[in-house]
Order: C-alpha cells, then structure tokens, then sequence
C-alpha cells in the first residue's frame, strides 16, 4: 500500500479520475485474493482496477480503497489433440495474451489484437472486435465469489455471455447478477503452429483489408499485423504520441432494438439480426390416446443491433467535434471514441458523452449506452 494518495489519471487511458483513498498493488494470485477478502470483511468502499482501459472516473478524491489486479503468468493444461488449453492470471496484459498466442501457433483471439485491459476484464463484458469474442474461446472463470468467499470454477456457459455483457458486469453502476473477482481465466484454442492458419475470416472489413473473401483463411500472423494496423487507424491502440488513443475505446456499444425499430430508420442506416427466426414449426410428442391442444408458438420479435457511430454521425456529430472551451473531444479517427485532448476533466467527459446520447436520441429515438465503467460521474 502507498503512503501518498495515488492519483486514479495515471492509471487509466482516459486519463481522468481523482486519488484514492488507498492503492494496493496485488502482484500474485495468493495477494489479490487476500486483499479483496480483507476488503469484503471490512465493509470498506473498494474498487478493483485492472488495466484502466474500461474506466471512467470521477475527479473528486475517491473513499474507496483501489484494489490493482497485476498478478500475472499462463499456465498451460491438459487438452484434447489439436487443442491448447490454458490458465490465464487476471492481471496479465489482455494483448500480451494474443501476442503470446499467435507466436506459439494458438488460434481463436488473433481478431481481438491490440485491445487494451487486462485478462482478467476480458469476460465481464465479453469482449470482441472483427468477428471472433471471447466467448468463443472460454472455459471457464477462477471466480472468488463475493457470497462463498470460496475461489470458484465457474463454467463459461453459466456467465451470460452475450453482446458486451455478462452476469459479472455492472449495468449503470448497479450491483452485477453474480458478485466477485475474477482470478484467473481458463481458455482453449487451435493448436495450428507457427505458420498455420488463423480461423476463417468473420469480419467485412478485415477481410477486405486482407484481400480475401469472409470465410478464407490466412496466416495467423497476417491476422494480427492487420487487425493491429486498421485499429491503429482508428486511434484504438494506445500510444502517447497520439492524443485520439487517450480515451476508452468505443464509449457507446451498438444499440440492440426490435427490428421494428431498425426498419424505421432511414434507408441507409445499418443493422443486422442478432437472433434466430423464432420457431414457429416446433414439434411437441404427446402420449398415445390423449386429446391434448398443442401450445400456441410464441411470437418473438426479432432484434437488430444498430451501428452507434452511424447514429452519432447522422445525429450531426463529426469526428474531432468538441464542445466550446472543453478539453474532451469526438476523437478525429473515429466517432465511437470520446478523448482526452490534453487536460480534461472527468466532467468534460461526462457532459461530452450526455450531448452525444441526447443528439441520438432527439434525431432517432434511441438512447445510446455507454461501454465504460462509471466511478462518481454521472451519465
């Protein structure tokens, strides 16, 4: 634990946030365990922070005792053939993992290059980018659960993982369906070897940037260099020369709405289905000689996810745009992003991303969500 109030601005991308009240650095599995159990034990405010990627903080000094995920290494388990499974520390670097990955030939994450954070958030929101989440390459959690106190493996299947979201995110501030800290994360991947292949190709826009059709295959490596360099374009990998990187990322996901609602926009605006066709021709086994009315199918209406950047841009909103005399910005690469230009405020941040909700919502009628956490700032 430090001494002196650790300011919160150094330690996330945004570069925002005021001083903790304590800062505990937990360095290896047994310390971040025994630090979120004495914090459980004594009632006090806390607050866990992993790479600071995902953040926004608010500029008063925080209560909160910070808990700092950094335990790190990746052990490698037992796995079926051609498969790699592997146990992940929290703390390690979410985009060492893939660098680690795609040198020893393991495929499954290539796609999710360069975005910052730390394993260990990787699953709380599920996170994903030019087709592949990590959804589809985890097992399980090392969950230590907030009501056992006990270090749980939990299966992947029972997290909840869908668009950006699990049972272990905290919606709008609000407590998460299941509470605790994950520890280590368990993964499994294709082994293909230093010069296989990548998984087929999921995504418009890497496979235009590769030159290929959806579905093909190429290296591994290639994936990783492209998805690195079309990030880079759009300021998402960190790099203190370049002010649009100062910032968390995508700040608002993809609206999911009825298609109802998506078909009313105008004409060129983008969706796409995010579920099955309900199944209207389901069919029901009754037993021999009873007379028995089939239940009625069930009509679901069927969602689309809309595009946030095309509603922020349509709404009139460009990239670079600023309020007057705010240091916060629309980062000039990408409408998705809000950034620090040097300087801002929480504050400034916050006010930035309610115009960009409220101009959305008076020209479309949807109500953007941010992607961040939200500490003692209101959105």
């Amino acid at each position: 634990m430090s001494g002196d109030r650790i300011r919160l601005s150094d330690h996330t991308t945004l570069g925002v946030g005021g001083a903790a009240a304590a800062f505990i650095d937990c360095t290896s599995e047994s310390e971040l365990i025994a630090a979120v159990l004495d914090v459980w034990r004594s009632e006090e405010p806390w607050l866990l922070l992993g790479g600071g990627s995902n953040l926004l903080i608010g500029d008063e000094d925080l209560d909160e005792t910070v808990l700092h995920v950094a335990n790190r290494g990746v052990e490698r388990l037992e796995a079926a053939p051609g498969r790699v499974r592997l146990r992940v520390q929290a703390g390690e670097g979410w985009d060492d993992l893939v660098a680690y990955t795609v040198e020893h030939g393991w495929s499954g994450i290539e796609a999710l290059s360069g975005i910052p954070g730390t394993v260990g958030a990787a699953p709380v929101q599920n996170i994903g980018a030019y087709g592949q989440e990590v959804v589809t390459s985890l097992v399980a959690v090392d969950l230590l659960d907030a009501a056992s106190h006990d270090l749980e493996r939990v299966p992947a299947a029972e997290l909840g993982l869908g668009y950006r979201t699990s049972v272990l995110k905290r919606h709008g501030g609000g407590p998460p369906e299941r509470d605790g800290v994950v520890v280590a994360v368990i993964m499994e991947l294709d082994d293909v070897g230093v010069d296989g292949l990548a998984s087929p190709i999921a995504f418009p826009q890497l496979a235009f940037a590769l030159g290929v059709e959806l579905g093909e295959r190429v290296p591994l490596a290639q994936v990783r260099t492209t998805v690195l360099a079309l990030r880079a374009s759009k300021g998402m990998v960190l790099d203190a020369a370049d002010p649009d990187t100062a910032s968390a990322g995508s700040f608002f996901t993809n609206p999911i709405v009825s298609e109802h609602v998506a078909r009313a926009l105008p004409g060129d605006a983008p969706w796409w289905p995010v579920d099955p066709a309900p199944d209207d021709d389901a069919e029901y086994v009754f037993p021999l000689g009873e007379v028995v009315n089939p239940p009625r199918p069930v009509h679901q209406p069927r969602l689309a996810k809309l595009s946030a950047a095309w509603l922020i841009e349509r709404a009139g909103i460009r990239r670079g745009y600023a309020l007057p005399s705010s240091r916060a910005a629309i980062s000039t690469k990408h409408t998705l992003a809000l950034t620090n230009r040097g300087g801002a405020t929480a504050a400034e941040i916050a006010e930035l991303a309610r115009f960009v909700q409220a101009r959305v919502h008076a020209e479309f009628g949807v109500l953007l969500q941010p992607e961040p956490v939200v500490v003692g700032v209101t959105i």
